[in-house]
């Protein structure tokens, strides 16, 4: 025995947007919305962490200048001394002062070629640099 039924038979229906639903463009709207207010979000928090940090870096350039003050007149109290020493070998004090300012001439020099090698060594950041130009080709796709 055979039962039939008499309801109708439902099929699916495809997705009918309903007046509820928000249109592509309220959707867009909104996502923009909020993504402005995210990006002034982060904006503020970065403020506000740059305020302190500025404060906390501006009293560490304050003491970093005053200890390389308290540096510069220690190598002067040290230079000094040194001719002194030199002195000690019965050199006249005018060429001790003399020597040791070539001393600091071929100091300031081997420094200035190490340096220059070291700068010539410099390249550009490559990676970061395709990596942003693939970024910016698939934001211009998207």
């Amino acid at each position: 025995m055979t039962h039939v039924s008499n309801a109708p038979v439902t099929r699916p229906q495809p997705d009918v947007p309903s007046k509820d639903d928000p249109t592509l463009g309220k959707l867009v709207s909104d996502a923009s919305r909020d993504i402005s207010a995210l990006v002034r979000g982060e904006i503020a928090l970065a403020k506000s962490e740059l305020k302190v940090s500025v404060k906390a870096g501006g009293l560490g350039l304050g003491l970093f200048g005053a200890a390389a003050f308290l540096g510069l007149l220690a190598i002067i109290m040290l230079s000094v001394a040194i001719a002194y020493f030199v002195h000690m070998t019965g050199l006249d004090l005018a060429w001790c002062f003399l020597i040791v300012f070539v001393l600091y001439l071929l100091i300031a020099g081997l420094l200035a070629f190490i340096g220059v090698k070291k700068v010539k060594q410099v390249k550009a950041p490559e990676r970061a640099i395709h990596q942003a130009q693939e970024t910016k080709n698939i934001l211009k796709r998207g």
